[in-house]
């Protein structure tokens, strides 16, 4: 893939009406993006409603058909990145179903029973789904328009008999031990080394969540749960509580508040124009991952990247194992989710700010228009 120029699909064509040549870094790009919004819309209702009506159901049993419903979405990730995938590249219907059929083929989402039919469970490897859908992409954009009139009765067939084919049989094995590998050495040694090693994650997903990056999509790759997750979740915490901090006064506290119960990416722009601007977060989110590795706050692979959004976070770290609803430990949660994340992210403004002047307000500074 690499070293060579794919073409656009003929909706988009360059001055000359030829198909205008796509970089494979442009490809990925894509690739990655449509992978990003498939995350999010198939996991957010989990994540929202999963671990609340979890927690209700001794009082609430009702609340299992809204796990399972949510659940069931949750499995459907693998269509919506073939879909998503496909829509980036501006694809017709017929070959965005195709890429959204091979996508959940390869993703190892439904697995072949042996009574007979498939049982689905999970999300399927996200990695594999995208890696999948990427060749399903290249596979259209290579058969172009040669089949005209046939095109209905073969494109699905050649699509997911060669990519899906190719994502169950060759790229799902060898993905499949990678990520359980990946997944197995971060938490494993966060277990070991809670306090560095959750240093370290918060950092990385605080600087993830302001990045193209999708955190919820990395920490569902390589199953990153317990400590790993609920550090790395402290990272994105810190960075939509010091986001906030750092530019209310100049965004107004309403919008300042997208950054805690949205997401801190609506200031990817000033971050990667300025990082220096991120320093007092990235500080406030290894004292906060380098506590929360202390005091063991877990989490799942969903839970991880939502921060306190829909309060996926602290709901996770209260129903995890060892943990529970009581009064101790729904101060400790509060206090690492919300108070100091906001003293932290005070004192570090304060300190990058006015005592070494390196950031300004001005800096995180935000327009919609």
């Amino acid at each position: 893939m690499f070293g060579m120029t794919f073409k656009q699909p003929p909706t988009s064509t360059a001055p000359h009406g030829t198909p205008a040549p796509m970089s494979p870094g442009a490809f990925t790009m894509k690739v990655l993006q449509g992978i990003s919004v498939a995350v999010v819309v198939a996991l957010v209702p989990q994540a929202l409603l999963g671990e609340l009506f979890r927690a209700l159901l001794p009082v609430f049993p009702q609340g299992q058909t809204i796990i399972q419903l949510v659940s069931l979405a949750s499995s459907l990730m693998p269509v919506l990145i073939g879909v998503l995938v496909a829509k980036q590249f501006g694809l017709s219907q017929i070959q965005t179903a195709s890429v959204g059929i091979a996508a959940t083929c390869g993703s190892g989402v439904a697995m072949p029973d042996p009574n007979g039919g498939f049982h689905l469970q999970g999300t399927g490897l996200v990695i594999n789904t995208g890696i999948t859908a990427a060749l399903a992409v290249l596979v259209i954009l290579l058969i172009g328009d040669r089949l005209k009139n046939y095109t209905i009765l073969l494109l699905s067939t050649i699509v997911v008999v060669v990519a899906g084919g190719i994502g169950w049989v060759v790229t799902f094995p060898i993905v499949k031990v990678f990520t359980m590998w990946l997944g197995g050495l971060v938490n494993g040694a966060t277990q070991l080394q809670p306090v560095p090693m959750g240093i370290l994650l918060a950092v990385l997903f605080a600087i993830m969540i302001v990045s193209p990056v999708s955190t919820v999509g990395v920490a569902t790759a390589i199953y990153m749960a317990g400590v790993a997750s609920g550090t790395a979740n402290l990272g994105v915490v810190a960075a939509g509580f010091g986001l906030l901090v750092a530019g209310w006064k100049v965004n107004g506290f309403a919008t300042s508040l997208l950054h805690v119960l949205g997401s801190p990416k609506v200031q990817m722009a000033n971050m990667l124009s300025r990082p220096v601007s991120f320093l007092p977060m990235l500080c406030t989110a290894a004292v906060l991952g380098g506590i929360g590795g202390a005091v063991g706050i877990s989490g799942t692979p969903i839970s991880a990247g939502f921060g306190i959004s829909g309060l996926v976070g602290p709901l996770a770290a209260l129903n995890a194992e060892g943990w529970g609803w009581t009064p101790l430990n729904l101060g400790i949660v509060v206090v690492m989710f919300v108070v100091l994340p906001i003293v932290l992210s005070v004192g570090f403004q304060f300190l990058f700010a006015k005592v070494l002047g390196w950031v300004d307000e001005e800096n995180y500074r935000l327009s919609f228009d």
